[in-house]
Order: structure tokens, then sequence, then C-alpha cells
């Protein structure tokens, strides 16, 4: 009995008409598409960019015969830290010893760096700086500055026993010397 009533239920309601909703999946499929190609567009930018290999460790004990006369200026010895190539060249440091005493004939020459970041750090002794917009700056024992990309700067003078902290992005650079 029950089976009848369900029967004779279904038979009294109007058959509904299902309406077509292919648009609806059209759609979505379209959607669908757009995401996957937006993302996939994302994803070959990001592959396009340079990929840096993984960075690794890099430990450096103070040696004195790691010091080298190898590097910008004849009148500094240079202890490179091995940040460059522990980092693929995204950055560099280095301790600068400026010999003494100085000889500004020598020192004094306006330049700039075509860099991303530089950061210079007093270990010992002192260096009297020229840069623009900034002036002269006597630089002691824990004094730290940056140089922004391209500042004109120079050594105006230094104690006989200074060291320097250097850090600069990239590795890899060019240094601009100009006319006085």
């Amino acid at each position: 009995m029950a089976n009848k009533k369900v029967a004779s239920r279904a038979a009294a309601q109007p058959a509904v008409k299902k309406k077509w909703s292919g648009h609806k999946a059209a759609a979505k499929s379209s959607t669908r598409k757009t995401i996957k190609s937006k993302v996939s567009a994302a994803a070959k930018a990001k592959l396009a960019k340079k990929v840096r290999p993984k960075q690794r460790i890099a430990i450096s004990h103070h040696r004195q015969e790691d010091f080298k006369a190898d590097g910008l200026r004849a009148y500094a010895q240079y202890r490179d830290l091995g940040i460059a190539q522990a980092s693929h060249g995204l950055a560099h440091a280095q301790v600068i010893r400026l010999i003494g005493p100085c000889n500004p004939a020598e020192v004094s020459k306006l330049h700039y760096h075509d860099i991303e970041f530089q950061m210079v750090y007093v270990l010992k002794g002192w260096v009297k700086t020229y840069m623009e917009g900034e002036g002269e700056t006597l630089m002691q024992v824990g004094s730290a500055w940056t140089q922004p990309p391209r500042v004109k700067h120079m050594i105006l003078d230094y104690s006989d026993d200074v060291e320097l902290l250097e850090v600069i992005l990239p590795a890899e650079f060019k240094t601009v010397e100009l006319a006085s």
C-alpha cells in the first residue's frame, strides 16, 4: 500500500522539464582554462627569471696570510671572506687594510661603484671619507655606513692601522673613476 501512495504522488505532480545546462559547464570550463593559462604564465615567468644555485655555508677565520694585495687599490690589502663563492655571486664581503701612511695624491680619487648595495664597518683605526650629499665624515672603530648605488665618494685620510669590513651586492661590479 505504501508503494501505491508513492506512485500516485508521482503521477499527480506534473513532469518537470530540465533545462539544458551546457552553457554553465562551458563557462566553468572556460574559467578553468583562464586560471590554468594564468598559472602557466606565472610559472613560465618564474622559470624565466635567473635561478640561483643553492647558497652554501662560508666560514672564514682570521689568518695574516689571507691578506692579498690583489684588489681594486694598490694601497690596500684584501682578505676575501668567501661570501661571493658561497652565494654564487649574490654578495661579496672582505676585510680591507689600508696601508699607511696615507698618501692623499694616490688615495683621494673621486669614484663610484655600479652596485646595488654597499656597507662598510670600521674594525680598527679610523678613516676620513667624502660622500656626495654627506660631505666629509670621520669614521672610527665601530662606525658603519652605507653607500647608495653610484654615490660619488673618496677616501681623504686614514690611520696606519685601519681595517674595514665591506659588504657589496652583487659580487661582481664596476668602479668608475671620475676626473677631479
